[in-house]
């Protein structure tokens, strides 16, 4: 188990949405490492234009694993999905998931599908939709058994996306792409506003899961506003699970601040329940 912060690589515009720590690599690495952050995961666009073996020996030289690397900018910034109703479109956003799983195959670490996977809209049937996101989840599935790195199929709330909102929903996909390598990821904001009971839905979803995003209510550092952190990770320790935890949050008030607040919050409770 790792304390992880989102980190977004030097090819990701700079924004105030982006929900990563943001700036010169060796920077932010230094800077969380020195925190007291066991991990990161990164949000990347273009692994093509970073310096792989470079971002290996910043891991090295500052103590943190690279758990996961996120895809979420590629629909945030590039606009890119395995549903969009143009096939260049599809094929480009399945191209760069691949390129994205070398990257992660390198670090060795897993992937996860949020808002890539697309959503429905009126010039596609619902049945077209999830026929065309099955397809590219068996493809990138199948890729990513060559190259030993795991899917998290990240459910969403309908406020960005009207497809797979709910951890049924996500499970339903699981079971309909088959592969041992593609399974959920839970995130506590999202499950926060798209499930009935946060915790129930934890302890009926643990045995799929294979990596958590934290963040507050608000969608501000874990212990700003009003979920029980101490009741989540004690629910998600009651389960079994002993992966990773890595924030997923708004860079508010400043990223540096919203990363010592975060492991201020959360540190004394992981130690508790993962001493």
């Amino acid at each position: 188990m790792r304390l992880c912060y989102q980190v977004a690589t030097p090819d990701v515009r700079v924004d105030e949405s982006v929900t990563a720590y943001q700036g010169p690599l060796e920077k932010s690495l230094r800077e969380l490492s020195n925190l007291g952050y066991q991990g990161v995961e990164f949000m990347t666009l273009n692994p093509s234009e970073l310096n792989w073996k470079e971002v290996k020996e910043l891991l090295e030289k500052y103590q943190l694993k690279a758990v996961l690397v996120c895809t979420g900018e590629i629909f945030g910034q590039l606009k890119l999905s395995y549903t969009h109703k143009e096939e260049a479109i599809r094929k480009e956003a399945i191209k760069r998931t691949k390129e994205i799983m070398d990257f992660a195959s390198y670090l060795g670490a897993d992937i996860n599908i949020g808002r890539i996977r697309g959503q429905y809209c009126k010039e596609l049937t619902k049945e077209e939709t999830e026929a065309y996101a099955v397809e590219a989840f068996k493809e990138i599935s199948h890729y990513g058994e060559e190259k030993k790195v795991r899917i998290a199929l990240e459910t969403v709330t309908i406020m960005q996306t009207n497809f797979i909102n709910t951890l049924e929903e996500g499970l339903d996909m699981v079971k309909r792409v088959d592969r041992k390598n593609f399974q959920l990821m839970l995130d506590v904001f999202h499950l926060n506003l798209e499930e009935k009971n946060l915790y129930e839905a934890i302890r009926t979803y643990s045995p799929h899961n294979i990596h958590v995003h934290l963040a507050d209510n608000n969608r501000r550092y874990p212990g700003h506003c009003g979920l029980d952190f101490d009741k989540i990770l004690g629910t998600f320790k009651e389960c079994g699970y002993e992966g990773n935890f890595s924030t997923e949050i708004f860079q508010i008030p400043s990223q540096e601040e919203a990363a010592q607040g975060a492991i201020e919050h959360l540190m004394p409770i992981l130690k508790k329940y993962y001493a």
